[in-house]
């Protein structure tokens, strides 16, 4: 069982790890929204590219949805032309999920995470096989051209409960004088 609590931390978690790490500095904001519980229909990107953050009691995974059209690879591929948006977004993904990693760190001891891997749209008819506590899906749309879709889905082996205090920001690389 998954509380309440713990499935708007996972939530909360991606949410802030993905505006910090899957858009270009320069663009604006990127929006995000989670989708209904309701709408459960498939999304229509061809490729899937999945990251597991696993734990004793629960695993998580993070699936984006890509199309690998124009208007996304001049998005991500901007500057990086030798590398394929596969790649890029795999590399994006990697840090937004080593984000997460270390968010849940603090409340989770003993975290790994695996490597990005691609795999076809039609693995997702066989998610409900792992019996997950908890689906959340978004869409996120960095302009009106570029947008995909990620899937946030957790199978837990033990109870989880745990708070995200997300107005707590962890500072690094501060002096302190005396």
């Amino acid at each position: 069982m998954i509380t309440q609590q713990a499935k708007k931390g996972i939530e909360a978690i991606f949410l802030k790890a993905a505006r910090s790490n899957l858009a270009k500095q320069d663009e604006g904001p990127l929006s995000i929204t989670l989708l209904p519980e309701a709408v459960s229909a498939p999304f229509s990107e061809k490729t899937i590219i999945v990251l597991t953050i696993s734990s004793f009691v629960f695993r998580l995974l993070t699936i984006f949805h890509i199309d690998e059209n124009a208007a996304t690879e001049a998005y991500f591929k901007a500057g990086s032309s030798d590398m394929s948006l596969v790649d890029v977004v795999s590399e994006l993904g990697n840090l937004c999920c080593g984000a997460m990693n270390r968010e849940l760190l603090k409340s989770f001891g003993h975290l790994g995470m695996s490597t990005p891997y691609t795999l076809g749209r039609e693995v997702m008819d066989f998610i409900p096989d792992l019996k997950p506590g908890h689906i959340a899906r978004f869409e996120i749309k960095i302009s009106e051209a570029v947008s995909f879709h990620v899937t946030l889905c957790m199978c837990e082996n033990a109870p989880i409960d745990f708070r995200f205090d997300e107005a707590h920001e962890e500072e690094t690389g501060a002096l302190e004088l005396f």
